[in-house]
């Protein structure tokens, strides 16, 4: 416990100063976890039957958020960018003296560089955000891109912390036992809960449509929720109980942005789409 309360401190003091430097450095500082989640990503691929290389696979997510978060591509670019990772992991496999370890090697591959490559949504919120009116509660304290990550990033911790609070309290109904026997319905409709709450608040205080919010909160747990459990598939077939070691007494990188992976999409789109 003493050493996962001073791994959190660190990691609390490293990300809230990074957050509060603003960009670039938010986006570097994304890049960074996009290249560390793949690595251990690849990590876990050949335990799980593909029998994968890091290399070019972990270059490729940093470099997609870096082109998002410094807004120095279009939609076009993003399409070239998806079409490289098939080919390039396409010709990787072709080395292999077995054509199906060469398509696991392509398959795995593709997964492992687009899977952490989802972060670049996050640093794409950074760009695509609207501008918060400066008569609302949250105007004049943050660039817009730095409150709606708070609002992405505030939305994800509580789901996560009420479905750890409620699911040990209540401990009513096993939720997808096959993959993660510790999940609860209980927990995941007290997470959901609070994530709602949350979102609405935020988002109203962001100068946006309270509805709207609301509904953003409730997309963010299902999302958050899937991108939990599917990482939780991936170290199960696997065979492993943590991506990583690299945080001590709290797992890999991968294992703490698992739930951003599938939910800064959502808030991007929501950005795109209602605000």
């Amino acid at each position: 416990m003493r050493e996962r309360a001073i791994s959190a401190a660190v990691i609390a003091a490293v990300v809230i100063s990074v957050f509060l430097l603003g960009q670039p450095w938010l986006t570097f500082g994304i890049a960074a976890l996009s290249l560390l989640a793949a690595w251990e990503a690849f990590r876990l691929l050949p335990p799980a039957g593909f029998p994968v290389e890091p290399l070019p696979g972990v270059v490729l997510p940093p470099l997609l958020v870096l082109a998002m978060g410094l807004d120095i591509v279009d939609v076009g670019a993003i399409a070239v960018y998806m079409a490289a990772v098939l080919v390039v992991l396409a010709i990787d496999g072709f080395r292999r003296p077995d054509p199906r370890d060469g398509f696991l090697v392509w398959v795995g591959g593709t997964f492992g560089a687009t899977y952490a490559a989802l972060l670049a949504f996050m640093a794409a919120i950074l760009v695509a955000a609207p501008d918060v009116p400066a008569d609302a509660l949250l105007g004049g304290y943050l660039s817009a891109g730095q409150t709606w990550l708070l609002v992405l990033v505030l939305t994800v911790w509580s789901f996560d912390t009420f479905a750890y609070l409620t699911g040990r309290t209540f401990k009513r109904g096993r939720f997808l036992n096959h993959i993660s026997p510790n999940k609860t319905w209980s927990g995941v409709i007290g997470g959901t809960v609070a994530a709602i709450v949350v979102a609405g608040a935020l988002a109203a205080a962001a100068g946006q449509w309270l509805p709207g919010g609301l509904l953003l909160g409730l997309v963010v747990a299902i999302a958050g929720q899937a991108g939990d459990v599917a990482e939780s598939m991936l170290k199960r077939t696997a065979g492993a109980k943590d991506s990583g070691s690299l945080i001590p007494g709290h797992g890999g990188i991968l294992d703490r942005v698992d739930s951003f992976l599938f939910a800064a999409p959502v808030v991007y789109a929501y950005l795109l789409i209602v605000a």
